[in-house]
C-alpha cells in the first residue's frame, strides 16, 4: 500500500539536517571571526609591549660601558674587573635563560604561564636599571656595586624577555601569521631601540647633556625609561590573548633543557649561526661605534645620534615589508642579496676610514656605509628569528613535545652570549689601543662639571683638547675592528645557514602537515 506520509517524513528529515548544517556553519563562522578578531588585536597589542623593554635593553646593554667610561676614573685593574664582571654576568644570564624557559613552561596560573613573569620581570628590571645609573660611587666601591647590579639585571630582564618572545608560538602556528607577529614585534622593538639609541647619546654627551653633565643626564634618562617600560608592557599583559595549551611539563632540570636543545639538530645549527651573526652585528652599537665617532669627529652626542638615525632608518623597510618579501623570495636566496648589500656598506666604511680626512664628508660616507651594512645585518636577524621559532614544530615532529618556552629561551640566551663576547672584544680593544687613557681624563672633567667645580663651557673646551690629542692610529684601529670582524662573521653565518639549516619553506610546511595528520588520527 502506498505511504503518503513518507515524502513528508523525508522532507522533515532534510529540513532538520539543513538546520543542523546551518547551525554548524554559523558556529564555525563565529569561531573563525573570533579568531580573526583576536589575531588582529594581538597584532597590535603584542608588539606595542616591547617598545619600552627595548629602550631599557639599549640603555643598559649598549650604554652602561659608555656611562662607565665617561663618568668613572678607573685604573686598568678596575676596568679589567668590570670587563670580567660583564662577561661573567652575561654568560650566567645566558645559562639562566633555558632554566627560566623551563620554569615558565611549568607555570600554571589563571593568567597563563607567560604574563605573571612579564609583570614580575619588568618591575624588577626597572628598579635595578634605575639604581645602576644613579650612584656617585667611584673606584673599587663602584666595581663591587656594578657587579651586584649587573647580576641582578641579568636575572630580572630574563624573566620578562623569555616570557615575551615565548608567547610568539602560542599566538599562532600558521607560518604567515607567525611571520607577521615576529616581524611586527621586531619592528616595534626596533622603534624602541632606535628611539633610545638616538635620544640617549644626544642628551647625555656634549653640550646638550641634561643638567650639563653626562653623570646627571644618565640619572634623569634612566628614571624616564624605567617608568615608560612597564607602561608599554601593559599593552601585552592586558591586551593579548594567547593559546593556553598545557602539556605535562617535567620538573625544572638541566637534563630536560639539555635534552630539548641537543635533541634538535636544526636548533643547534641555527643557534651557532645566530651567535656568530649577533657578535658581528652588535660590535658597532656595543660601544666601539660611539667611541670611534667621538674620537674621530668630536665629543658630540648629536653626531652619534645622526649616525644611528641614518643607519637604522633603512631597516624600517624590512620591519614593514618582511612578511610580504618572505612570501615572494625564499629565505636562503634573500640572505644572499642581504650579504652583498652589507659587504658594499662595509667597503664604504673601510675605504673612507683609510683615505679621507676626519671631516663631515668622511662622516657621511661612513654613515651611509653603516646604513647599508645594517640593512643586511637586520635582514639576517629577521631570518634567524623565524628560523629559531620554526624549530618548535620540528621539535614536536621529532619528540612529540613543543617545548616552546625552552626553545624561545635560546634567542635571548644567544643574544646575551654574543653581548658578553662583544663586551670582551670591545674592552680588550680599548685596553690594547689605550682608549681608557683618554676616557679617564674626560670622566674627570664630567664629574667636576657635575659637582659645579668647572663650568659646562670649560668642560666642553677641555674635552675638545683631549679629543684633539688622540693619535690617529688609535681611531683607525677602532674603525677596523668594527668593520672587518662583522664582515667576516656575517659571511661565515651565511655559509653555515645555506649548508646546514634544512627547515626551508617547503620542509616546514611538510612538517606542519604531518603534525596535523597525527592530531587528526588521535
Amino acid at each position: 500500500m502506498f505511504n503518503t506520509h513518507k515524502p513528508a517524513q523525508k522532507l522533515c528529515l532534510w529540513g532538520v539536517k539543513l538546520i543542523q548544517c546551518t547551525i554548524v556553519i554559523k558556529m564555525y563562522r563565529s569561531i573563525y571571526m573570533d579568531d580573526l578578531k583576536t589575531r588582529k588585536r594581538n597584532l597590535i597589542m603584542f608588539p606595542l609591549g616591547t617598545v619600552g623593554r627595548d629602550m631599557v635593553y639599549f640603555l643598559f646593554t649598549s650604554c652602561i660601558m659608555t656611562f662607565v667610561l665617561f663618568t668613572r676614573d678607573l685604573t686598568n685593574a678596575q676596568f679589567g674587573a668590570i670587563t670580567a664582571i660583564v662577561v661573567a654576568a652575561r654568560i650566567f644570564d645566558a645559562l639562566n635563560d633555558p632554566i627560566m624557559g623551563n620554569i615558565i613552561e611549568r607555570t600554571r596560573t589563571r593568567w597563563g604561564k607567560f604574563k605573571p613573569w612579564l609583570v614580575i620581570g619588568i618591575i624588577s628590571t626597572s628598579v635595578v636599571v634605575y639604581l645602576a645609573f644613579n650612584t656617585d660611587l667611584q673606584g673599587w666601591s663602584f666595581v663591587w656595586f656594578f657587579g651586584v647590579i649587573y647580576f641582578l639585571y641579568s636575572i630580572a630582564y630574563t624573566m620578562h624577555d623569555i616570557s615575551y618572545w615565548g608567547m610568539v608560538p602560542a599566538l599562532s602556528s600558521d607560518a604567515n601569521a607567525r611571520n607577521q607577529f615576529a616581524s611586527r614585534a621586531t619592528l616595534f622593538a626596533g622603534i624602541g631601540g632606535t628611539l633610545a639609541s638616538v635620544l640617549i647619546p644626544m642628551f647625555t654627551i656634549g653640550d646638550k647633556a641634561i643638567g650639563g653633565s653626562t653623570t646627571t643626564a644618565y640619572g634623569v634618562i634612566s628614571l624616564i625609561i624605567c617608568i615608560i617600560a612597564p607602561l608599554f608592557l601593559c599593552f601585552t599583559i592586558f591586551g593579548v590573548r594567547e593559546k593556553r595549551e598545557y602539556n605535562d611539563a617535567p620538573p625544572v632540570s638541566l637534563k630536560k633543557i639539555w635534552k630539548s636543545i641537543t635533541g634538535n639538530d636544526q636548533l643547534l645549527w641555527i643557534s651557532l649561526i645566530f651567535l656568530l651573526q649577533q657578535i658581528g652585528n652588535g660590535l658597532i652599537v656595543g660601544g666601539i661605534g660611539s667611541t670611534y665617532i667621538y674620537f674621530d669627529f668630536g665629543y658630540n652626542g648629536g653626531l652619534f645620534s645622526l649616525f644611528t638615525i641614518v643607519g637604522m632608518s633603512v631597516t624600517a623597510f624590512l620591519m614593514i615589508f618582511y612578511p610580504a618579501i618572505s612570501r615572494k623570495i625564499p629565505r636562503k636566496r634573500f640572505m644572499g642579496i642581504l650579504l652583498v648589500i652589507s659587504m658594499v656598506g662595509y667597503a664604504f666604511m673601510l675605504i673612507a676610514g683609510l683615505s679621507m680626512p676626519a671631516e663631515m664628508p668622511k662622516f657621511w660616507v661612513v654613515t651611509v656605509g653603516y646604513m647599508l651594512s645594517n640593512f643586511g645585518q637586520y635582514g639576517f636577524y629577521l631570518v634567524m628569528m623565524i628560523s629559531i621559532i620554526n624549530t618548535v614544530e620540528y621539535n614536536e615532529y621529532l619528540s612529540g613535545d613543543r617545548d616552546e618556552a625552552i626553545i624561545a629561551s635560546l634567542r635571548p640566551f644567544l643574544t646575551k652570549m654574543s653581548s658578553a663576547l662583544i663586551v670582551l672584544i670591545t674592552n680588550v680593544a680599548y685596553m690594547i689601543f689605550g682608549v681608557t687613557k683618554y676616557t679617564n681624563r674626560i670622566s674627570d672633567l664630567e664629574n667636576e662639571c657635575a659637582r659645579n667645580l668647572i663650568t659646562e663651557q670649560d668642560k666642553i673646551s677641555s674635552i675638545g683638547s683631549v679629543i684633539n690629542g688622540i693619535e690617529p692610529g688609535k681611531t683607525l684601529a677602532l674603525l677596523i675592528c668594527m668593520v672587518v670582524i662583522p664582515c667576516v662573521l656575517m659571511l661565515l653565518s651565511y655559509i653555515l645557514y645555506k649548508k646546514h639549516y634544512k627547515l626551508d619553506e617547503g620542509e616546514y610546511e611538510r612538517i606542519c602537515g604531518e603534525l596535523d595528520a597525527r592530531k587528526q588520527k588521535t
